[in-house]
């Protein structure tokens, strides 16, 4: 065997050991690429869960620092109410079939979590009633923190004591998110038929809970 083969052996022998390493690389630049992808997604959904869970403090404490006096804050929570009352009654109405399995808002919220007709049928109702999830939530919130303490007012009653509730809540509540929701929860109502309150269902409602945040 002369120099010539020897060296082009060499040579070609050489070749195979860099290309072994090359790929040896590739596949070590795969894993990291998998690995920064698998990670970055993992950081953009931690981020997520960190600025819903600030806004969701934000909006607790606006709802609590609210300046209302008690007939303001009845008013409000009237509104607030008897959106809660036809959201539940609208989705009952497109799902017959589970009214019984359906009893408050609260077992509709938890459960279109997991159930995908349920959560299509939601889905339509707010669009009907021109509201989104953050408004939902919102008024869920602002019930919770002062249900307990308000009195529900007739549309004929709220008109006594106040012309232009609209006017009052852009004045008073700061908060963007609970601002849009009640001002859209007040849009709803005087643009329909004005929703009763009867007491039963008035207690249904306290077992009311704030929505995760999703999306």
């Amino acid at each position: 065997m002369n120099n010539e083969t020897t060296t082009l052996i060499s040579l070609k022998e050489a070749m195979k050991r860099v290309d072994h390493k090359l790929q040896a690389l590739q596949a070590q630049f795969k894993e990291l690429d998998f690995t920064k992808d698998n990670l970055t997604q993992k950081f953009e959904h931690h981020s997520k869960m960190l600025a819903s869970q600030a806004a969701q403090d934000e909006l607790w404490r606006a709802v609590l620092a609210l300046k209302f006096t008690s007939m303001e804050l009845n008013i409000i929570y009237s509104y607030v109410i008897e959106v809660l009352i036809r959201l539940h009654t609208c989705v009952l109405e497109k799902l017959p079939d589970l009214v019984r399995g359906l009893p408050t808002l609260t077992s509709v919220l938890r459960r279109k979590v997991k159930n995908k007709r349920i959560q299509v049928v939601w889905e339509s109702v707010l669009e009907e009633c021109g509201l989104q999830e953050g408004d939902v939530t919102a008024l869920c919130t602002f019930f919770i923190a002062h249900g307990n303490k308000a009195e529900h007012y007739s549309a004929k009653v709220r008109q006594m004591y106040i012309r232009d509730v609209t006017f009052m809540i852009t004045n008073m509540v700061k908060n963007q998110a609970l601002q849009d929701g009640l001002l859209r929860a007040v849009q709803l109502i005087e643009k329909g038929k004005t929703v009763t309150a009867p007491e039963e269902q008035k207690s249904s409602l306290k077992e009311f809970v704030i929505p995760t945040v999703k999306n």
